[in-house]
């Protein structure tokens, strides 16, 4: 699957990027994070996220490693991505369910056992 350029945010609107990547496959992640808010994760270099609006309306929660942002509306409180860093570089966690005009049902999804990690 060739990568897309999608658009997202959170419920109420405060918070909106577009980002460009590859959607073929999703992870649903059990840890005690992402099994409690059922995120469906996928990702994208940071070069490849633009946010459009929100910057100052979201709140960051860090948790076990604290080595990722987890952004969320502090108005609405949903979270549409995260931005974290890997050993190749800054990424960008997108809640594939916060993507505009796409159908989580019709995703891949890829479970992952983040709890024993």
């Amino acid at each position: 699957m060739a990568a897309q350029k999608y658009t997202g945010g959170c419920q109420c609107g405060a918070v909106r990027y577009e980002v460009t990547m590859e959607l073929g496959e999703v992870l649903a992640c059990n840890c005690s994070r992402c099994g409690k808010l059922g995120s469906l994760l996928a990702f994208a270099p940071a070069a490849n996220f633009r946010l459009l609006s929100g910057e100052g309306k979201m709140t960051t929660y860090k948790f076990n490693k604290h080595v990722i942002d987890h952004l969320f509306c502090a108005t609405c409180g949903i979270q549409s991505f995260a931005r974290g860093k890997t050993p190749n570089g800054e990424m960008v966690a997108i809640n594939a369910r916060c993507l505009d005009d796409v159908d989580p049902l019709a995703l891949v999804v890829k479970q992952v056992d983040g709890r024993s990690l």
